[in-house]
């Protein structure tokens, strides 16, 4: 899969063709907008609190790519709920630049191992290393 190229939305914001053709949410960062801030990646997950509502990432982790094009990122905001995160309509696939748009601190870490989880401390605003279990995601 390729992302688009043509129009008026630059290559890399969305991961596919489809999954621009089908879009319906309302974008917090309009999509002309988007930077190019790293090198390609590959796909990633995000959900809705992030890209519809801008929050920032509060937790990040990076499993097993399930397809030769995913990255393994999976974006949270940190404060969903499980019945949130059941529902797919609360979640995208981004190529990894778009969500680095939306949160730059997260970049530092891109290129960490599956396996390896982040979530940011309430208190510093900092990402710390946790145990890559402690969500069911």
């Amino acid at each position: 899969m390729e992302s688009p190229a043509s129009g008026p939305y630059p290559a890399g914001l969305f991961y596919s063709r489809k999954a621009f053709d089908s879009m319906e949410k309302k974008l917090r960062i309009p999509p002309e907008k988007i930077r190019r801030l790293i090198q390609k990646l590959g796909a990633c997950s995000a959900t809705d609190k992030i890209t519809v509502d801008g929050k920032d990432v509060g937790w990040m982790c990076r499993v097993p790519p399930e397809t030769a094009d995913d990255s393994g990122w999976r974006f949270l905001a940190g404060d969903e709920s499980p019945d949130y995160l059941d529902n797919p309509d609360n979640h995208g696939i981004y190529d990894v630049n778009t969500i680095c748009n939306y949160d730059q601190s997260i970049i530092p870490f891109l290129h960490a191992a599956p396996g390896t989880a982040y979530e940011r401390d309430p208190s510093t605003g900092v990402f710390v290393k946790v145990d890559s279990d402690s969500r069911d995601y």
